[in-house]
């Protein structure tokens, strides 16, 4: 996320004119399909694959003179890899609804499909240069690289719905450009509905779990976040709302490089929150007072609160002390009547 400080420096050898480092790309840059049939091949070939894992136990298992379950054949640690891997690689609707039922539904997944599913929340694949390089094209124009002193091409961060490069500007700013992933907008409730059919029909998710609402919660939440310029908006309330509180810090918008795609603000150099877990007690209490403050404030005071659950939102300043927040896309509206029946609950207890 923005605030991941990489210590990044110019490689005159690497890079362009304009500062693009094209020499910086790691092994593990996948192109991301963006098309309807190109992503719906993308299930078909995992569907195959499940059912190939199927067939191959199956013979293994009768061979060794066992009478297996269909069950255990379904939910091989094998089995669970391709659905993590294929997941990740689609990006979008179909890594966040795998991130939400791992989240919200774990305890009840067979462990192989739960541990796995669960390293969806910090794993992601990302654009190659080219794909990122026409990405950006689209958005600023082909000259777009004369806009920077220098633009980092490998990300610092891939999610599930854009992936976050750090770049320079010739006045000397830092920021942190989050780019959405082509495709992922338009292929949401598709995407949803195809994963969820999968995990049915696979036999990987349990038919004793219903999960209609998560699909409806997770349609909405990526509908939210892939609207940049939404989050843009949200990203100002919140800088507006915090104000000048001394425990707190947003980062700033940049409005001339932001569009419905890209989203531009202030890169903030910060550290992961779980680095507290090893902090002295009284940093520990301190940072737990703001988190509990802010969320008495969302609910009660604000009305207004970040609804994604997700701890690479929150970040951590250790010479200042203060709570970053980052990634609003899926900030939402707390109804009156809500706050009212929280603060009757807080009063009662």
């Amino acid at each position: 996320m923005p605030g991941t400080e990489l210590g990044a420096e110019r490689n005159p050898h690497a890079d362009d004119e304009s500062g693009f480092d094209a020499g910086s790309q790691p092994r593990g840059g996948r192109s991301i399909p963006r098309g309807r049939l190109s992503r719906l091949g993308v299930f078909g070939r995992l569907a195959g694959g499940v059912a190939g894992g199927v067939v191959a136990e199956g013979a293994r298992r009768l061979a060794s003179g066992e009478r297996p379950r269909m069950s255990d054949l379904l939910l091989t640690p094998a089995n669970a890899v391709r659905v993590a891997d294929q997941l990740s690689h689609l990006r979008g609707a179909a890594m966040k609804l795998g991130q939400i039922v791992s989240m919200d539904a774990g305890d009840m997944l067979p462990p192989e499909l739960a541990t796995i599913l669960a390293r969806l929340r910090n794993d992601a694949h990302h654009m190659p240069p080219a794909q990122l390089d026409r990405v950006l094209t689209a958005e600023w124009g082909k000259d777009w690289r004369r806009r920077f002193a220098h633009f980092q091409a490998h990300p610092v961060a891939a999610a599930s719905i854009g992936q976050v490069h750090r770049a320079r500007l010739p006045d000397g700013r830092v920021l942190a450009i989050k780019v959405q992933y082509p495709g992922v907008k338009d292929s949401i409730d598709a995407d949803v509905d195809n994963v969820a059919t999968l995990l049915r029909v696979s036999g990987l998710l349990p038919k004793e779990l219903d999960i209609t609402r998560l699909l409806g919660d997770a349609k909405q939440q990526l509908h939210d976040e892939a609207d940049y310029v939404r989050e843009g908006e949200m990203l100002e309330r919140y800088r507006a709302l915090v104000g000048d509180d001394a425990g707190l810090l947003v980062p700033q918008l940049e409005p001339t490089l932001s569009t419905p795609r890209v989203l531009a603000m202030e890169y903030i150099d910060c550290t992961p929150i779980e680095s507290l877990e090893t902090a002295p007690q009284d940093v520990r209490d301190a940072a737990m007072e703001r988190l509990i403050r802010l969320t008495l404030h969302e609910l009660l005071d604000w009305r207004l609160m970040q609804t994604d659950p997700n701890f690479a939102n929150y970040r951590w300043q250790a010479e200042t002390g203060r709570i970053v927040l980052l990634d609003f896309g899926a900030a939402r509206a707390v109804p009156q009547v809500v706050a009212d029946g929280y603060r009757r609950l807080l009063a009662a207890g």
